[in-house]
C-alpha cells in the first residue's frame, strides 16, 4: 500500500478509535494498547503537550551517567551512514523517555526542532503520546509507529522506529535507540535495522562487562589464595570474578545500599566486605544458620519503582523489582496461604496452563529473596512479617499491568484468594 493511502486508512482507524466506532481496520496489537493508555491517562489527541526541557547541565549530568554513552560509536556506525540518504535522524534517549543525543541530516533536525523532538525533551508516552521512544520504553520491545498511529496528530507527518537497549548485567532497561524522519521516508526494514543495531550495542555493553570480570579475576586470584577460610570476589553488580571455598554461582545479588564492613547478603550470610578495584571482596564471616529475615517490605506506590527490602538482624537491603515480579510479589503478599503455580497463572496471564513461565519468574524472584520465599505452595515464609505499601490512589497500582488480580485491585474489587 502505498504511504499516502496507509495514512488516511491509519487516520480513519484512529478517529473511530476516539469515537468508539468500530474501526475500518484494526490497529496493530502494540497501537491499541499504546491508544488506550494515551485515553485512559488523558493525553489530549489533537494537542501538542510538552514537558520542561532539560537545562544543558542537566542534559550533560544525564548524558555522565548513561553508560549509552560507552555504545554511542556503536550507535554512530551502525545507523548514521545511511540516515543521510534516508532523510532521518537518529536519537539515543535515556530510560525516562529523555533525549540525550540526537544526529542526522540537519534539514530533518530542523523539522524535529519545530515538533519539539529536540535534545533535553521529556518524550515518554504518556507526555506526548504514541512515539517510537516513548511506547517502546512502556513495551519493552521494539515498535515502530507510521503517521496516524502516533496518538497526538501534529505527529501524523512523521514515522520512527524506536528499539529499547538493556543492560546485559542486570537486564535493567537503559533507553531506546530511535531513526525517526518524515512519512515519505518510511521504509518498512527500518524496526528491523535499528533492532539489529541495539543489539550490536548490548553485544558491546556484554564485552565491556566481561573483559572487566577479566580485570578484577587478575587481582582477586594471588587474593584469595592467600586467604582462609571461605571468600568471593564480585563486581558491583554481583557477578562473581572469583571464589575459595565455595560453589561457584555466575553472579550474587548484593544489597542496594553496598559498604564496606559487615553485611548480610542473601546467599552467603553475614560477610566482611572489602572494596576492590572495579569489585568487592566478600568474606563469609559464619555459617548460615536459615534465615535471618524478619520483615519484608514490598513497596508498590510509586509507579514504575517497586522494590522489596527484607529487613533482618544484620540490616537490610532492597531488591528493585521488573514489572512481572512486581505483580507475583503483590499476589504473594495478599495471599498469606499462598498460591500454587496454576493459580498465580490464573491470577497473571488469565490462563492457568502457563505454570512453566510461573515457575521459571519465581525462580528468579527466589534467587534475590533467598529465604524470604517458600514453595509448595509459593508464599512468603510463615516467620516473616510482610507488609505491602500500595499507591495512594487504587488506580495507580501497577498501571499498566493486565493482570487479573491486579486490574480488579485497581478497580476496587477482590478475588480468589485476595483480601480485601
Amino acid at each position: 500500500m502505498h504511504p499516502r493511502e496507509a495514512t488516511r486508512l491509519l487516520k480513519g482507524v484512529r478517529a473511530a478509535a476516539l469515537a468508539g466506532d468500530r474501526p475500518p481496520a484494526a490497529p496493530r496489537p502494540e497501537i491499541a494498547e499504546s491508544w488506550r493508555r494515551m485515553l485512559a491517562g488523558g493525553v489530549h489527541p489533537d494537542r501538542d503537550a510538552r514537558s520542561r526541557m532539560l537545562s544543558a547541565a542537566e542534559t550533560e549530568e544525564r548524558r555522565h551517567v548513561s553508560p549509552l554513552r560507552e555504545v554511542l560509536p556503536v550507535l554512530r556506525e551502525g545507523l548514521l551512514p545511511a540516515l543521510d540518504g534516508a532523510l532521518h535522524i537518529m536519537v539515543v534517549a535515556d530510560a525516562d523517555g529523555r533525549l540525550l543525543w540526537r544526529e542526522g541530516h540537519s534539514s530533518i533536525l530542523r523539522k524535529a526542532d519545530r515538533l519539539g523532538f529536540a535534545v533535553g525533551a521529556d518524550w515518554d508516552e504518556a507526555v506526548v503520546g504514541t512515539n517510537g521512544v516513548g511506547t517502546a520504553l512502556v513495551a519493552r520491545r521494539p515498535v515502530q509507529v507510521f503517521s496516524a498511529e502516533h496518538f497526538v496528530s501534529s505527529h501524523h507527518e512523521w514515522t520512527c522506529a524506536g528499539a529499547p537497549v538493556r543492560d546485559p548485567r542486570d537486564g535493567r532497561l537503559l533507553g531506546v535507540v530511535d531513526v525517526s524522519g518524515p512519512l515519505a521516508t518510511m521504509h518498512p526494514a527500518t524496526l528491523a535495522w535499528v533492532s539489529s543495531v541495539a543489539r550490536l550495542a548490548e553485544r558491546e555493553l556484554r564485552i565491556r562487562h566481561l573483559e572487566s570480570l577479566e580485570r578484577l579475576r587478575a587481582v582477586a586470584a594471588p587474593l584469595l589464595a592467600r586467604l582462609p577460610g571461605r571468600a568471593v570476589v564480585v563486581d558491583p553488580h554481583g557477578w562473581t570474578a572469583a571464589v575459595t571455598g565455595l560453589a561457584p554461582a555466575d553472579r550474587i545479588p548484593l544489597p542496594k545500599d553496598f559498604a564496606p564492613g559487615r553485611v548480610w547478603v542473601p546467599q552467603l550470610g553475614d560477610c566482611v566486605a572489602e572494596p576492590l578495584p572495579g569489585g568487592w571482596l566478600l568474606r563469609i564471616a559464619q555459617e548460615r544458620t536459615g534465615t535471618a529475615v524478619t520483615r519484608v517490605v514490598v513497596d508498590l506506590s510509586r509507579a514504575g519503582s517497586w522494590s522489596a527490602t527484607v529487613y533482618g538482624s544484620s540490616g537490610s537491603w532492597s531488591q528493585e523489582l521488573s514489572p512481572r515480579h512486581a505483580e507475583l510479589l503483590f499476589l504473594l503478599a495478599e495471599s498469606p496461604r499462598g498460591r500454587s503455580a496454576a493459580e498465580l497463572s490464573a491470577e497473571v496471564f488469565g490462563d492457568p496452563t502457563r505454570t512453566v513461565t510461573v515457575r521459571a519468574e519465581l525462580s528468579r524472584v527466589r534467587r534475590h529473596l533467598a529465604g524470604v520465599l517458600t514453595h509448595r505452595p509459593y508464599r512468603f515464609a510463615e516467620d516473616v512479617e510482610v507488609e505491602l505499601i500500595r499507591p495512594e490512589e487504587p488506580a495507580a497500582l501497577l498501571p499498566h499491568s493486565t493482570a487479573p488480580a491486579v486490574v480488579r485491585a485497581r478497580l476496587g474489587r477482590t478475588g480468589p484468594g485476595m483480601i480485601p
